[in-house]
């Protein structure tokens, strides 16, 4: 008769027991050729189990190689903004450099035209009061510079030299409201005044008669009357002819060929009477 309180067997006793008969089979199915069947059929019930312990280590790897690849893609990104940024940047000073090229050659054409003596001068400031029309350049004194002295670019009359010193002078534009400069038409030869008008694209044709054949288009150029700029040089463009039959003048306006808010390079004239070809 089995007892009620019977003591379990021993777990450790178990353990051995089923160790030993793991290494028992182990060894005959290492001896014994009849146990290959067994094994093969053995592999393919336990495929399962291995492909599912492999698992954790697949997904392990496969999620680290997702990690690496983003960090490097970050990283790429990174690297490959900063070359963009750069090479921007040197894209803008080659456009400003190949801008300033054209430019100079544009003046030193401007040069060539001029039979007296021209000098290259360099735009160094403008004037800090809105309401006045000047500019500072790189010659003075040592480089000869005089009050007076006409200032072109390569389009047009720039202004007149207002004041120098030792190694810049400052230059009163033509638009300026205290700047005048004798002109005539170039259609028909008749004589005019150009005044600043305080605005930096407009100069102001003073005192020609209602009657006066002036048109819209027709180019002014410096007259020469005076001895102060020379004869013959753009000045501006006719852009509005209004008539008022009660007024005996009419009211003209034109605009600066020069490009008195743009140009780096000017040229200072060491002449009193400049023909231009």
């Amino acid at each position: 008769m089995k007892p009620v309180f019977s003591k379990p067997p021993s777990s450790g006793g178990r353990l051995v027991f089923l160790g030993g008969l793991a290494l028992a089979l182990i060894l005959l199915g290492a001896r014994l050729e009849s146990m290959a069947p067994l094994r093969t059929q053995l592999s393919v019930v336990a495929a399962p189990f291995y492909w599912l312990a492999d698992v954790p280590s697949r997904l392990s790897a496969q999620f680290s190689g997702v990690f690496s690849s983003r960090s490097d893609l970050l990283e790429e990104n990174r690297a490959l903004r900063a070359e963009s940024l750069i090479l921007n940047a040197k894209l803008q000073k080659y456009i400003e450099l190949s801008t300033e090229n054209v430019r100079l050659r544009e003046l030193m054409n401007s040069a060539e035209r001029v039979k007296d003596t021209v000098v290259v001068a360099e735009v160094v400031g403008v004037a800090s009061d809105p309401n006045r029309h000047m500019l500072v350049v790189d010659k003075g004194s040592r480089d000869n510079a005089f009050v007076g002295q006409p200032v072109i670019d390569a389009k047009g009359l720039l202004g007149q030299i207002v004041g120098v010193g030792v190694y810049h002078s400052r230059v009163l534009l033509i638009t300026d409201s205290a700047h005048a400069i004798p002109v005539r038409i170039s259609r028909n030869g008749l004589r005019a005044v150009a005044e600043g008008s305080g605005r930096i694209d407009e100069l102001s044709v003073a005192h020609v008669a209602a009657t006066t054949d002036i048109q819209v288009g027709d180019l002014l150029v410096s007259s020469g009357l005076g001895d102060r700029f020379p004869s013959g040089y753009p000045v501006g463009e006719v852009t509005r002819v209004a008539i008022d039959p009660g007024k005996p003048f009419a009211e003209i306006n034109a605009r600066p060929l020069a490009e008195l808010d743009r140009s780096r390079n000017v040229l200072l004239v060491f002449s009193d009477k400049i023909a231009v070809e």
